[in-house]
């Protein structure tokens, strides 16, 4: 499954079937909202950015402190980036996943890697680690960047 700058994703997940859980608030409905309708991975800075366009009284305390909550939940998905800003979109898979990512355009393509999962369980056991989890990000550049 793939989301790009420009394109949809082909089965997007309602809103209602992963809704973050808590207390809701006008805030975080506002925050919601604007996750499910962008499709690209935002800084905290850039969805405070655009909820302040769209006239919303939030603060970017407020956005972290949402977007915090939803990486806890399972509702996010995040990509740590060299520079060191998280950059999170709506999280499409409901399942374990993992990234390929367009260093040049930003493009983000969802993978499952059954070998990546057996590998880890492999290696932890091996090294007396349980209840293990892990995030892979593989970086490079789609093929779109690479023809132009």
């Amino acid at each position: 499954m793939e989301a790009g700058p420009d394109q949809t994703s082909p089965t997007p997940t309602p809103p209602t079937a992963r809704a973050p859980r808590g207390r809701s608030t006008r805030q975080k409905t506002a925050v919601n909202r604007a996750l499910d309708e962008l499709r690209d991975f935002v800084s905290a800075r850039e969805l405070f950015d655009v909820l302040r366009e769209r006239g919303e009284q939030v603060s970017l305390a407020t956005v972290y402190r949402v977007l915090q909550q939803q990486q806890q939940e399972g509702t996010v998905d995040v990509l740590n980036p060299d520079d060191g800003e998280s950059l999170f979109r709506r999280c499409e898979a409901q399942d374990h996943h993992h990234h390929l990512v367009c260093r040049r355009c930003g493009r983000a393509v969802e993978i499952e890697a059954p070998a990546v999962e057996r590998w880890t369980e492999r290696i932890a056991g091996e090294h007396g680690f349980t209840d293990v989890e892990h995030t892979v990000e593989i970086y490079g550049t789609c093929p779109d960047c690479s023809r132009s």
